[in-house]
């Protein structure tokens, strides 16, 4: 076990776990190498704990993503981010079956955290068809222009607790008002051809808000309902505080490999925009100046050229300083008990010249403790401060016998 992961595991004994983050300093021979590369990367540290933890050999936490209300904002008269994140229950004998949304709150930066409690209106509800439906992948961000906490995520529907091979999916949304604790009813975003868009989400996505509080928003979908492959395309929205509005949407991205593309992840830094998008065989990144049009995904690779090793899990981004990083899942890290390799959980430094992994800045975030950590999110919670969220999921059958126990996680990196 590699020194950073035995540190990280040491927070099962319900210790706070501090890592410093030696190896992003700077190179002197890496200088021509641009902006964004190791050489002007900053020092940070991180500290994992558990914000909650449930297993009962029947369900168990997942989903576990955050947003946070800046201080003075609107509804917040602290000085203090109000930070609340949204979670829900997994049903163990199935596959991606899930509960209503339920939700979590730090008035004191994580803390103490109220319990988790169900979000009015996100039960699982039943369909005039037989179908049921409930809202999944659900991320919450702060929307400055509007003033409000705003999430995103798609619907999920089931037949018998199963998820049908075809079935509709649309973005779903809510904002969050910090005097009561409550969020809006849920509704969908409404796209522009609703046969072309009936199976389109934006689950497990991540989002960016312009500085004139146009939404760059990252979906996925299947305009061909036998197809088996997705689409990714970001779609620019308007949200007025109550209503998200489609305005349009870029490049239709396409792989003709199992999947294709799905829960793409966007974000900015300087006049470049960037795109991580999930695929069965690799996780692949594009590069664009609009943040609309993209040049063609390539897989992600290290430094070296190699491949990076993430496959058919979500990977994120963490912006800061000027300086790019990726937070994802991969092979090769004494990890092949852990289905699909996705524990531990790494962060690294992205070359924005080459668009490729900086090995040496690598760091597990969160602990292999046999649970898979692929299904996270990252929340800004102050220009000094990120935090990274993520639940282990306690599938398949018997992993909690290398320590895993249900425990929601969140890191907070500190710059």
């Amino acid at each position: 076990m590699q020194r950073r992961e035995f540190l990280g595991s040491l927070a099962a004994g319900g210790l706070a776990v501090s890592l410093n983050s030696a190896a992003l300093a700077a190179d002197a021979a890496s200088a021509d190498a641009g902006a964004g590369t190791a050489a002007s990367s900053p020092s940070y540290h991180h500290e994992l704990s558990a914000a909650t933890r449930f297993f009962d050999g029947k369900q168990s936490w997942c989903h576990p993503r955050a947003g946070a209300i800046p201080p003075r904002a609107p509804g917040n008269d602290s000085d203090l981010p109000i930070v609340v994140m949204t979670l829900q229950r997994l049903d163990l004998s199935g596959s991606d079956v899930f509960g209503g949304l339920q939700q979590m709150r730090t008035d004191d930066l994580g803390k103490t955290w109220q319990p988790p409690a169900p979000i009015p209106g996100f039960e699982l509800r039943t369909l005039p068809d037989g179908h049921e439906e409930t809202v999944c992948d659900f991320t919450p961000q702060w929307h400055a222009a509007s003033g409000k906490l705003l999430g995103t995520g798609h619907t999920v529907v089931y037949r018998n607790r199963r998820i049908p091979k075809t079935r509709p999916r649309s973005t779903a949304y809510s904002s969050y008002d910090p005097a009561t604790s409550r969020w809006s009813a849920w509704r969908a975003l409404e796209m522009p051809d609703a046969k072309r868009f009936h199976d389109a989400g934006a689950g497990s996505t991540q989002r960016l808000d312009l500085p004139n509080g146009d939404i760059l928003l990252p979906v996925y979908f299947r305009d061909n309902l036998k197809s088996a492959t997705s689409k990714s395309t970001v779609v620019r929205c308007r949200f007025d505080g109550e209503t998200l509005r489609y305005i349009e949407h870029g490049t239709e991205l396409s792989l003709d490999i199992p999947r294709g593309f799905g829960e793409p992840s966007i974000a900015r830094v300087g006049d470049r925009f960037y795109l991580t998008l999930r695929n069965d065989k690799d996780g692949y990144v594009a590069a664009s100046n609009d943040g609309l049009h993209y040049d063609t995904p390539r897989p992600w690779q290290w430094d070296d050229g190699s491949s990076l090793g993430n496959y058919n899990t979500q990977q994120h981004w963490v912006t800061h300083g000027g300086n790019l990083y990726l937070v994802y899942t991969r092979r090769g890290a004494d990890n092949d008990h852990v289905f699909r390799h996705r524990a531990p959980l790494f962060m690294a430094q992205v070359d924005q010249k080459t668009l490729r992994v900086v090995r040496e800045t690598e760091q597990a975030l969160m602990p292999n403790r046999g649970a898979r950590l692929g299904n996270f999110g990252v929340t800004e919670v102050s220009p000094k401060e990120t935090w990274v969220t993520s639940a282990e999921w306690m599938q398949p059958k018997g992993c909690e016998k290398y320590g895993a126990d249900g425990s929601v996680w969140v890191s907070r990196i500190r710059w």
